[in-house]
């Protein structure tokens, strides 16, 4: 009787997932233990699930959603849906904004540093040679406003731009892209990235692309390692987190070193960024802590 009692008052929150994890890393099952110490059960659940009940869930929280770009329409949907019925995390609008690296562009007018970009609304061809000299570099980097595990992600060169422009005209014909320059520090020093719950710091990992490659995911070869930010670093992700419209319950934030000590923002990921729970081992019960404190109040 007494366990029956104690499965009954656990309070049930869903990871939003996909239909198959394979050939992904995904560590949030590492916050289910912790999370059960303190009453909750998760569950992953693919986002394209049909049958789901989402009211049958105190709570559910976005995570592997791993290939939401290719149906946005749908996917905003879903979360539309959820958000009418349980309690969402992140917040749903706050996602929204995300969805589009737009949110660049509005993080650079509140004064955060991002990568010196040139915002597009279509491809064409008879530009393309000018992002090099507008960017004052040999080597560009295009890439969707919308997109997740580097899709879509063109590292190009000065001298033979042309022989892309074939495949770069078909995919951005009619998609809002991005041009950045490529940063040889992403290879020769790597990526930082800060991860903060409920707005406070938990670790932080540094990533580096795989030889003959410039993708720090794991997916493409990308090694991950914890690291030991400095207090400018955790300032500037402190900041970046309080320029935010509503405080996530999860967020990283991805850093590149521009210069000597100077340091700009790559990416803001609020709505399905891996938290490499298992690069520190403490990690997993600071979330598990995040979601129970923020989210018991919503819990039935």
């Amino acid at each position: 009787l007494k366990l029956h009692r104690k499965i009954f008052m656990y309070k049930k929150v869903a990871f939003l997932s996909m239909d198959s994890l394979e050939n992904f890393y995904t560590y949030d099952k590492l916050l289910f233990e912790p999370l059960k110490t303190l009453d909750w059960i998760a569950e992953e659940i693919s986002w394209r699930n049909e049958t789901v009940n989402w009211s049958d869930f105190d709570a559910v929280v976005v995570r592997s959603t791993w290939d939401y770009q290719n149906d946005l329409s749908k996917f905003k949907n879903v979360l539309e849906k959820i958000n009418s019925v349980s309690h969402l995390e992140n917040d749903i609008e706050l996602m929204k904004w995300n969805m589009n690296k737009n949110y660049l562009f509005d993080l650079e007018q509140k004064g955060v540093r991002i990568v010196d970009t040139i915002w597009e609304k279509n491809f064409n061809s008879s530009k393309a040679h000018h992002y090099f000299d507008k960017l004052n570099t040999d080597e560009i980097i295009i890439k969707p406003n919308v997109s997740a595990s580097a899709d879509n992600t063109f590292r190009l060169f000065k001298n033979n731009i042309t022989e892309q422009l074939p495949i770069l005209e078909k995919i951005f014909a009619a998609r809002e892209f991005m041009v950045q320059p490529f940063l040889k520090n992403i290879i020769d020093e790597g990526e930082y990235s800060l991860f903060y719950f409920d707005g406070k710091f938990s670790h932080s990992v540094l990533k580096k692309p795989k030889e003959k490659d410039f993708r720090v995911q794991e997916e493409h070869g990308g090694d991950i390692q914890p690291f030991k930010v400095s207090s400018k670093m955790k300032e500037i992700g402190e900041m970046i987190i309080k320029k935010l419209s509503t405080v996530p319950l999860y967020g990283r934030v991805d850093l590149v070193r521009i210069k000597q000590n100077e340091f700009a923002l790559m990416e803001l990921e609020l709505i399905e960024p891996s938290l490499y729970l298992n690069k520190d081992e403490r990690s997993p019960a600071r979330l598990a802590k995040a979601i129970d404190e923020r989210l018991s109040k919503f819990a039935v």
